[in-house]
C-alpha cells in the first residue's frame, strides 16, 4: 500500500511545486489529536491516487519555513497545487470523500 511522502523544507520545491500532478500537501504535526485521525485517510488517498496525484505530509514542528510561507495558523491543513500554485485548502479533520473531491477537480 502507498503511503503518503514525507515533504520538508529541503524537499518542498521539487516535489509540490515542481510537480507535473496536483499535490495535496497536510500540514500536521505529531501532537495534533485531528492530524493523527486524518493520517489512515491521507495515507489511502495515497495509495488511491498513485500515479495520478502526490500525496504528502509536512510536520509543521520540523518544517516551518514552508508553514509560515503559506501562512499555516491551524493543523491539519490540508492545501491542494496546481502548476506550482495553491488552489483549494480544506482545514481541520474531515471525511474521507471531501478530499477525494478536491484532488479530483484538479485532475481535469
Amino acid at each position: 500500500m502507498a503511503k503518503a511522502i514525507e515533504i520538508t523544507d529541503a524537499n518542498f520545491e521539487e516535489v509540490v511545486l515542481n510537480s507535473d500532478k496536483p499535490v495535496l500537501v497536510d500540514f500536521w504535526a505529531t501532537w495534533c489529536g485531528p492530524c493523527i485521525m486524518m493520517a489512515p485517510i491521507v495515507d489511502e488517498l495515497a495509495g488511491d491516487f498513485d500515479g495520478k496525484a502526490v500525496i504528502g505530509k509536512l510536520d509543521v514542528d520540523a518544517n516551518p519555513e514552508t508553514a509560515g510561507r503559506f501562512g499555516i495558523r491551524s493543523i491539519p491543513t490540508m492545501l491542494v497545487f496546481k502548476g506550482g500554485e495553491a488552489v483549494d485548502k480544506v482545514i481541520g479533520a474531515v471525511a474521507k470523500n471531501e478530499l477525494e473531491n478536491k484532488i479530483n477537480a484538479q485532475l481535469v
